[in-house]
């Protein structure tokens, strides 16, 4: 694992194999490792693969108390421009998905193309706020539980019943590495993200990605994602819960490379 200091935190990250650029960006529970070693496996034989530790998640540092999902946005834009990657393509996952969006917004000349995987427009903006306050609330009381208790009560909607109990174990050991303070940055800065406005304004190739058995950004929050941006397609995974990369990886990566191969191909 590499590390880089940015506007004076220390991110780390993963990075692999030669070719165009592709930063993946994960969830609010888990890390680069975690959410992505297939992924980072699978596709470096054709791209230059960088997954990094968002601040306050993994090896990475945590972010001030302050901080909201715009200055996660503008961390990663000078994270990329420090390792040089040229309008790199944009995978992200959950939380992943909503930093991507604002990504977008605020940088909207970096990236190539966007992968929204089990993505919300921000909570806010996807979901109703007796549920956004409740999600908020369960994180804020969570973060203070011991990481044994913490993995047990957030995993229980990030897969699907028939998920093989080795990939959650395996999930689960990442997950209980969490950092509680910056686990409770991240819950807030999405709690208040509403990324609506910014949907139609997205004109790069845009694959939306979820599972159908995915309970924490249903089918609902896919139709209107895939509504609201003229440039995207919709891809359905059948079986498949919400942490995607991990469950059905070799599905994943495959829906990701034909979707990358198009648009190069344009």
């Amino acid at each position: 694992m590499y590390q880089l200091d940015v506007q004076g935190l220390r991110i780390a990250y993963e990075r692999a194999g030669d070719g165009p650029p592709l930063v993946l960006l994960h969830g609010y529970v888990g890390d680069a490792q975690g959410t992505w070693h297939r992924q980072i496996e699978d596709l470096s034989d054709d791209f230059t693969v960088v997954a990094w530790d968002a601040p306050g998640m993994g090896s990475s540092s945590d972010p001030p108390e302050e901080f909201r999902l715009r200055d996660f946005a503008d961390c990663l834009a000078e994270f990329v421009n420090a390792l040089g990657l040229e309008r790199p393509h944009v995978v992200g996952l959950s939380f992943g998905g909503g930093l991507a969006l604002e990504f977008y917004r605020r940088h909207p000349s970096i990236p190539a193309s966007l992968v929204l995987a089990g993505a919300y427009a921000g909570w806010a903006g996807s979901l109703p706020p007796e549920v956004v306050e409740e999600r908020l609330q369960q994180v804020l009381q969570l973060s203070d539980l011991p990481p044994d208790r913490f993995v047990h009560a957030v995993l229980a909607t990030m897969f699907s019943e028939s998920v093989s109990k080795e990939t959650t174990d395996e999930f689960a050991a990442t997950v209980s590495e969490f950092h509680p303070a910056g686990l409770r940055v991240m819950a807030r800065s999405f709690a208040e993200a509403d990324l609506r406005d910014v949907l139609p304004r997205i004109s790069v190739p845009t694959l939306l990605l979820y599972g159908d058995k995915d309970v924490r950004a249903p089918l609902h929050v896919a139709e209107e994602l895939h509504a609201a941006i003229a440039s995207s397609e919709l891809v359905i995974m059948p079986g498949v819960g919400h942490v995607s990369s991990v469950e059905a990886p070799e599905r994943f990566t495959a829906e990701v490379r034909s979707f990358l191969g198009s648009v190069k191909a344009e």
